[in-house]
């Protein structure tokens, strides 16, 4: 299966029968990004929560004391 990054537009080719290709036929919201802009992402976030400027906003869970 041929795919195409969100971010870089480089196309890459996936085994048709992987998770992620399974993912990307089933449901067309979910979208491909090359490993490359992946750990590229990731490293930034990482530096970036270990600089203490990032903020995580989750939404409170209430316990119910039913």
């Amino acid at each position: 299966m041929r795919v195409k990054c969100v971010i870089c537009d480089k196309i890459e080719t996936i085994d048709d029968e992987s998770v992620i290709a399974k993912r990307l036929r089933n449901r067309p919201i979910h979208t491909y990004m090359c490993k490359e802009c992946h750990d590229r992402i990731s490293e930034k976030t990482l530096a970036r929560i270990d600089s203490g400027n990032f903020k995580l906003y989750r939404t409170r869970v209430d316990e119910d004391n039913w």
